[in-house]
């Protein structure tokens, strides 16, 4: 990863895809900014952010940020080598709790999308791909799965790579590999 490539790394959930991304993320430099968008409601999802906190060593500086990513990137970005956010689903259900109008979110995925091209350092995002199920019975989840969605298919068009984790094996999407066409 150079110093300011721009990756997303995409999977399901368990697929390893946020271990990879901090050590992607650590292999460009010393100056780190976790930002994590993780409200936790409840003892279970406490654990998890505590278990996350442990597997990163006192190089890194956490910023907690669940809505304003965007803001965070642009006050902070220029005082890091590397900006690592996760995750950008638990950011949608965040933004999901405050409004469901989804002008509103498309615009704050817009500029999201533009603050990691403008980014000065290299940025690092993880995403969970939601999209490969079943059509969900209601419409909150059928909403949630769509904004998903388009934010992947945005921070997607604004990285120059995205990493596909599965079963804890990371596969590069982006830049596939160049073949003639027939």
């Amino acid at each position: 990863m150079t110093n300011n490539e721009k990756t997303l790394v995409i999977g399901g959930c368990r697929s390893g895809k946020s271990s990879h991304a901090q050590a992607l993320a650590e292999a460009v430099g010393p100056r780190r900014i976790y930002v994590a968008t993780c409200v936790p409601h409840d003892d279970e999802m406490r654990e998890r952010v505590a278990r996350h906190q442990r597997e990163r060593d006192a190089s890194w500086r956490t910023l907690e940020e669940p809505v304003d990513l965007a803001g965070i990137i642009g006050r902070h970005g220029a005082s890091a080598d590397v900006m690592l956010i996760d995750c950008l689903t638990l950011w949608l259900s965040n933004l999901l709790m405050q409004t469901e109008d989804i002008v509103l979110i498309r615009q704050k995925i817009d500029g999201l999308a533009e603050a990691v091209t403008q980014a000065p350092g290299a940025v690092v995002l993880v995403s969970n791909e939601v999209g490969a199920g079943i059509v969900p019975e209601n419409r909150l989840a059928r909403l949630y799965r769509d904004l998903a969605g388009w934010t992947n298919q945005a921070m997607a068009a604004a990285c120059d790579r995205v990493v596909w984790t599965v079963a804890g094996i990371p596969v590069t999407i982006k830049p596939a590999a160049q073949s003639p066409l027939p």
